[in-house]
């Protein structure tokens, strides 16, 4: 069987942070087509099955970067932290260039996870930022640091470089960065395309083809673990060009349009009842 992992945000999800009716139709018929999907996704758990059309959904889910893996009945299958020590040097040295943090842990996301800051202005964010005290983290039992995000403004994005520089070869993590304004910071062990390998050998599975769906440059990991990879036509050159094939755009229902256009995964009467 085919395994295809699929990305959520610009990806699976459209503008309005919605899985449109039409990817909807192409994803079940995959799986009646006998095919492993995937969800593979920056986002936290919680964040994921908010989303009314997963919870319909039966498929395993990766989290955070591939820092949490479960099973398609919702079971932990594996995670991968950030030491609190690692943690602690890390914060200190990103609070130092100017960014915003963001602390994905297993009480949730610290002041917030990402996507409910989308639409948020400039002033509430650094509102948000500058008045959370992060010492309440370390109040939780058995806390376990799952993502650190530093977030800048569009207009500073130079800090993202900075970031980035601040931190390579001083710590055992992956980076990556979902938007062009952030660093998503996980343990090394954490990586699209590292959950997907890891995934295979956890069940047992061995997959005829693997074929990742992303717009983001944190779905390059996916990219080269995947026998196919396709990028959304909303993704940034950088990405595109790391891609196999170019899609339409997550407004345009450009997942669907793959898998029965480019891809012709599904068969021509498969083809003709979709439309």
């Amino acid at each position: 069987m085919k395994c295809l992992s699929i990305d959520l945000d610009g990806t699976l999800l459209n503008s309005e942070q919605e899985i449109s009716e039409d990817n909807i139709k192409a994803l079940n018929e995959l799986q009646d087509l006998g095919h492993c999907l995937i969800l593979n996704t920056g986002r936290a758990y919680a964040d994921v099955i908010k989303l009314k059309a997963i919870q319909k959904m039966e498929v395993p889910i990766f989290c955070i970067n591939g820092s949490n893996l479960y099973s398609s009945k919702r079971e932990l299958l594996f995670e991968a932290t950030i030491s609190i020590s690692e943690y602690k040097e890390i914060f200190s040295l990103i609070q130092n260039i100017g960014v915003g943090i963001l602390v994905y842990t297993n009480y949730g996301g610290f002041p917030s996870t990402l996507p409910p800051l989308h639409g948020k202005t400039k002033t509430e964010l650094d509102i948000l930022f500058q008045e959370f005290n992060y010492d309440e983290i370390f109040e939780k039992d058995n806390l376990k640091i799952y993502k650190v995000i530093a977030l800048t403004h569009f207009d500073q994005l130079e800090k993202v470089e900075e970031v980035r520089k601040a931190l390579t070869g001083k710590f055992d993590i992956s980076m990556a960065s979902s938007f062009p304004n952030n660093v998503e910071i996980t343990s090394s062990e954490a990586h699209k395309g590292k959950a997907l390998l890891r995934y295979q050998k956890l069940m047992n599975l061995s997959f005829d083809e693997i074929i990742a769906f992303g717009d983001g440059g944190n779905d390059l990991a996916q990219f080269e673990v995947a026998g196919t990879s396709v990028a959304m036509g909303n993704a940034p050159l950088h990405v595109q060009q790391k891609a196999d094939i170019v899609t339409k755009t997550n407004d345009e229902d450009g997942f669907a349009y793959a898998v029965r256009h480019l891809l012709k995964i599904m068969d021509a009467t498969e083809i003709t009842s979709s439309k």
